[in-house]
Order: C-alpha cells, then structure tokens, then sequence
C-alpha cells in the first residue's frame, strides 16, 4: 500500500465549523426509513460507521409531504423525524462526526400511489418516464402548476424543515437545487413555462431557489446552510438551457449571505462554468468529481484535480458507501471494497448498507484494488 499525503487529508474549515479532513460524505438516498419518513436504527448505524469523514452530508430529507419522491426515503416535517434523526447525529456524534442534512422537495418527481397527493411543479410538465412507487414502476402524472401561494407555504416549509434540523442535533442544511427535483425544474427552461416573476428569463427562473435558500439562511443562519447545485445535468428529464448565465447568476445573488459552502455535483474542473463559478463565489466551494471507476488511484487522480482547480472539499458518495472508512483506505492507498449489485441500492436491510468491512476486519485473501465501473449512472 502506498500511503498519500495530500491536501485530502488536511484540516479545513467551514463558518463555525472546523473539519479534521477535506472528505465529505455526498448525499445518498438508500431508501432505509420508515414508510412515514422517519429515520430507522440501522441507519443511526450507517452514518456512525461513516463518521470519520470530514463531513456527513446526510441523505435528502423532504420539507413537507407532497415533496416525496421514493417509498422508504426521509422527511424533517414532523416531530417523528426530528426524534429519528436525533438518534442519527447523536450516534454521529458519539463516533467523532458532524452532520448536515440535504433538504430536498421532488416537484415532479413524485407519485401519489407513494405520498397520496398529486405532485407540484413549477409547470404541468411531466416527468418523461415511469416512476418507482410502492407498488411498482408506474407512469409519471401530471403535476399541478404551483401557485404564488404554493410557492410561498414551500419556502416557509424549507425554512421549518432547517429549524426542524438544527433541532435534531444537525450542524446544518444542504439546500437541494439539482438532479431535477423542484429548485432545479424551476431554473430549467423545459420544465419551467411560467410567465409570472418565476418564469421566463434567467432572473426570474433563479427566484425560487434563491428565495428558498434567502429563508433557509434567515431561520438557522446562513453559516449553517450549503446549496447544491448541479450545472448541465439531466437527469430526470432536465434541460436547463443557459446553463452558462444560470449559475454565475444564482451566484452572484447568494453570494454575499455568508452561506457556509456551495456544494458542486458532478464537478468538472476544465468547463467554463465550473471556472465562472469558482471566480465568482466567495466562500467554500464541495465539489463533487465524476468518477468512471471506484478505486483508490481514480479518486486521488480526480480529487487533486479539483482541488487544483480551487474546490476547497471533494464529496464523494458511491466510495463512501461501500467503505465506512474510506479515509483511511484513501490515506494508505489501501483497496477499496467492491460495492455489492445495484439492487442492494434501495431495497431496505442491512446487505450492501452496513455490513461493508473496515479494514481490520476484512481478510486479507479478499483484498484486491476493486474498480467498479458506473457506466454513467449517479446517485444524488
């Protein structure tokens, strides 16, 4: 093993919050809460096993029920999920971690076979695929078009779900503004047709998520909140349109609040719009790499890249789920664990969630440098 010394393993800083290493755990859905949102035992076991990372961005949480997207993901809507998450961070905690939590509406990523309401959208545009429900894939559905009073009861939701957070023992909140859920279908051009102060151009499209994060920062204090975004990705039918003049914008109007980082998905340090970003936002910069391969020598390879391009942290989401102590194994050059098949992803349980091995625990014989291919597929 080849032990690395990189600036991966310095300590860094965020506003009011000191890291003991530049490695943040990503978001990851794993579908292992209850049916109502709240979060389970087991999970308080996964994160716990995981605490060593600088920090946990834990997994998207919904601000109110018509924002669900999957069966069995987590919500931060009622005093159930605050008690379930405080066993989380306490467990976290008690490991030596810290804690934010991603706040994420689905707009029209949502079924009403899983949250019993018909979803909402900035437009009645649907989403152009089947959709996983808690009895199957099924056909997505129209979403009603928010109106002016919709979207104002969803930022104040977006607002109590961070006082909610905070009051579960969580550092702070990632504000969820990617990977085609609400924040992102309305800056998006396909799925944003309105003509009021929300729609239309650049400015307008913008409003929502700045507004949602302007009343995120104003409850708990902006040094507790982070934004994601995700510049040119598609996935769930998106195409933003304008991607160079979204971002510097959405930038240029957050950028003085004192937000304690903008968070990068699936980063890529030579396109133009990763540079205007990092020139023009003030503060930390989570940048998330695009990784066609898991192992110890790929992860480097794209974490000082980013670095070098000016990200202060590298996120990392598939690495960290099949590796609870993945720093260490980066630290050393030490193999990765093969993740297990796909379908451990979402199906609830402890396989492939917490009975990866750490490295004392893991036989010798079984110890390779696992690569496993992605082929193109991310999970938020």
């Amino acid at each position: 093993m080849t032990q690395h010394t990189t600036a991966l393993f310095e300590p860094a800083r965020l506003p009011g919050l000191d890291l003991p290493n530049r490695l943040v755990m990503a978001p990851l859905t794993r579908n292992r809460a209850e049916a109502d949102g709240t979060p389970t035992a087991l999970m308080a076991t996964y994160y716990a096993q995981r605490a060593s990372a600088g920090l946990i961005i834990a997994e998207a949480a919904t601000p109110n029920a018509v924002g669900q997207t999957y069966p069995n993901i987590t919500a931060i809507h009622a005093p159930a999920h605050v008690a379930g998450w405080r066993r989380v961070t306490d467990a976290v905690r008690d490991a030596g971690g810290r804690m934010f939590l991603q706040l994420q509406h689905g707009g029209r990523v949502g079924h009403p076979a899983t949250s019993g309401l018909t979803p909402v959208a900035p437009s009645p545009v649907p989403l152009p695929e089947t959709i996983f429900t808690p009895v199957g894939h099924r056909p997505a559905v129209v979403p009603r078009e928010m109106t002016a009073e919709d979207i104002g009861a969803t930022v104040a939701d977006f607002a109590r779900a961070a006082r909610n957070a905070v009051d579960a023992g969580f550092e702070g909140v990632e504000v969820h503004s990617a990977n085609g859920h609400l924040l992102h279908q309305f800056l998006a051009r396909n799925t944003n047709l309105r003509t009021d102060r929300y729609g239309g151009p650049v400015a307008a499209r913008i409003r929502f998520a700045a507004e949602v994060t302007e009343a995120v920062a104003a409850e708990i204090g902006a040094a507790r909140v982070g934004l994601r975004v995700s510049p040119g990705n598609t996935v769930n039918g998106i195409e933003e349109g304008e991607t160079e003049e979204i971002y510097p914008a959405l930038v240029e109007r957050l950028g003085g609040l004192g937000l304690a980082y903008l968070h990068l998905g699936y980063a890529d340090p030579d396109t133009p719009v990763f540079r205007k970003v990092r020139a023009a936002w003030p503060g930390v910069i989570v940048a998330n790499p695009v990784l066609k391969e898991i192992s110890t020598d790929a992860v480097h390879r794209a974490s000082e890249a980013l670095l070098a391009a000016g990200a202060d942290l590298i996120a990392l989401g598939r690495p960290f789920l099949a590796n609870p102590d993945l720093v260490t194994r980066l630290r050393l050059g030490a193999p990765l664990n093969e993740m297990r098949d796909r379908y451990f992803m979402y199906v609830g349980g402890a396989t492939g969630y917490t009975d990866y091995p750490a490295l004392d625990t893991q036989p010798s014989r079984e110890s390779s440098d696992s690569i496993v291919a992605l082929d193109g597929d991310r999970v938020a």
